[in-house]
């Protein structure tokens, strides 16, 4: 068998993904409750704002981090 067609998946695709089911997720609670007229729609649409704006922010940074973690560990390796 050939394993170099094999592909790793990186933590940037696992948070990535993360990410999306949490957004999906959202979206699909907050159609629920709007199309059942609860008294809360008005809060969560607002969180869902909110989300769809801070999850990917927070996603940048947590990406951001680790590469930086990753680096700084390499480094010590090396050294």
């Amino acid at each position: 068998m050939n394993q170099k067609n094999e592909k790793k998946i990186t933590p940037k695709q696992i948070a990535a993904i993360v990410c999306i089911v949490l957004l999906v997720g959202m979206y699909v609670a907050t159609l629920i409750v709007a199309l059942l007229d609860f008294s809360g729609a008005d809060r969560l649409f607002q969180a869902c704002l909110v989300a769809t704006i801070g999850l990917p922010i927070l996603l940048w940074i947590y990406i951001w981090l680790y590469q930086q973690v990753k680096k700084r560990k390499e480094e010590q390796e090396g050294s």
